[in-house]
């Protein structure tokens, strides 16, 4: 029986959720990174108006954009003010994860329902286990994938493309290959034609720097990677990294579809749309801090999880990034013992310089429905101090953005 592992990758996801939203937006370029001063304004009319790139003043990075505004130069992790340099007349609408969350559990859902061995890659990617489904075998996967696509348009509105190939590796690739709602089959007979004339990057773990060290070396497409001597990969990239390379270079992956994993780790950060400093923007950063701890407790109790060891992780104006982590007594899910636990690990980080991005995370996870009765270490201290001269020391002489408890109640 032959292995059929299909890759479903939904189309342009935010951008797509947002459409169906502002179907008014619908073949017009639309960017999705803006703040919250980019959400569509309602006029008198009951028409909107809505926000443009080149009104756009910050450091804001692009999430996702629509294949309009992609055609124009703009996608996903470059600047705003960039794209807003490429296309000024784009349109551009804030990040709204909470619709996002709920449209990824509808196509999912909808997946199950045909074949449920899926292995969940993110909000808006899964693997599929085929193999065993009926009539799969018959004609390579093609009438379940296109079922599967039937089903994920029907529960969402939203399309997907799908790609069906002997393993996870080859299908990642050729789900994007003919997108948007694209349906693509490959067999190791098809590697040659299909898969080789690609570039190397397109190799899911061939990132920029293997990419750009393999340019260097005359290596460009995944053809000339597969016809390297596994030998010399192995001596510029190392044995593990460079015979993995000659592998999936030839579309060898023997890898399962898992469909449950438990979470190492949850967290949640932000990046600033200008360098804050811990001392003049302090109200700013200890507004921005209690939202993350109070979303990061709510992201837990969805999910069914308390954390033990809460951690914080910054990126400063040099872009150097430091974290810190704090192991707490016992499981906690509750926002102010994850605010406190933060904000001890913030004292032993040095605040001089200014800051991109702030994030919280929680992780040593276990599920509640292990725990007796997870509660707060600090359930029966006394109330902290309010955020003033009360305040504990930092080490380096300079005042923290730590927060009031009456804050995050």
């Amino acid at each position: 029986m032959r292995r059929l592992i299909a890759h479903l990758d939904m189309d342009a996801f935010y951008a797509s959720v947002e459409l169906l939203r502002y179907p008014d937006l619908r073949g017009l370029p639309v960017v999705i990174g803006g703040g919250r001063d980019s959400r569509p304004r309602l006029m008198p009319d009951g028409s909107r108006r809505y926000a443009k790139l080149r009104d756009y003043a910050g450091r804001g990075v692009i999430t996702t954009a629509t294949y309009e505004a992609r055609a124009l130069g703009a996608h996903s992790g470059m600047g705003v003010m960039k794209a807003a340099q490429l296309a000024p007349d784009a349109i551009l609408l804030p990040i709204d994860f909470d619709e996002y969350r709920k449209y990824s559990r509808l196509f999912k859902a909808a997946v199950r329902q045909i074949a449920p061995l899926v292995e969940d890659r993110g909000i808006d990617e899964i693997y599929i286990d085929l193999t065993d489904i009926p009539g799969a075998q018959d004609d390579a996967g093609r009438a379940v994938a296109q079922a599967l696509k039937d089903a994920v348009r029907e529960a969402s509105g939203l399309s997907c493309s799908v790609g069906v190939t002997p393993n996870k590796l080859l299908s990642k690739i050729c789900s994007d290959l003919e997108k948007p709602n694209g349906l693509t089959l490959l067999s190791h007979e098809d590697i040659p034609t299909r898969i080789w004339p690609l570039p190397a990057k397109k190799i899911n773990g061939i990132g920029p720097k293997a990419t750009e060290k393999l340019a260097a070396l005359g290596i460009h497409t995944i053809g000339e990677l597969a016809a390297a001597d596994p030998a010399f990969l192995v001596a510029q990239f190392g044995k593990s990294y460079g015979a993995w390379m000659h592998e999936a270079s030839h579309g060898r992956d023997d890898r399962p579809v898992v469909t449950y994993s438990e979470p190492k780790s949850i967290s949640r950060e932000t990046t600033f749309d200008r360098d804050l400093h811990a001392v003049r923007d302090r109200a700013t950063l200890s507004g921005i801090f209690t939202e993350l701890c109070i979303e990061l407790a709510g992201d837990l109790a969805r999910k069914g999880y308390a954390g033990k060891t809460i951690g914080i992780k910054l990126r400063f104006d040099d872009f150097k990034i430091v974290t810190r982590d704090l192991t707490l007594p016992a499981h906690t899910m509750d926002a102010r013992t994850i605010r406190r636990a933060a904000g001890e690990c913030l004292k032993r980080v040095d605040l001089s310089r200014r800051l991109r991005l702030l994030g919280v995370r929680a992780g040593t996870l276990a599920k509640l429905s292990d725990l007796v009765a997870p509660m707060s270490p600090y359930a029966h201290a006394e109330p902290a101090p309010a955020m003033v001269a009360q305040e504990p020391p930092s080490p380096y002489g300079l005042p923290l953005f730590d927060l009031p408890d009456e804050a995050s109640s």
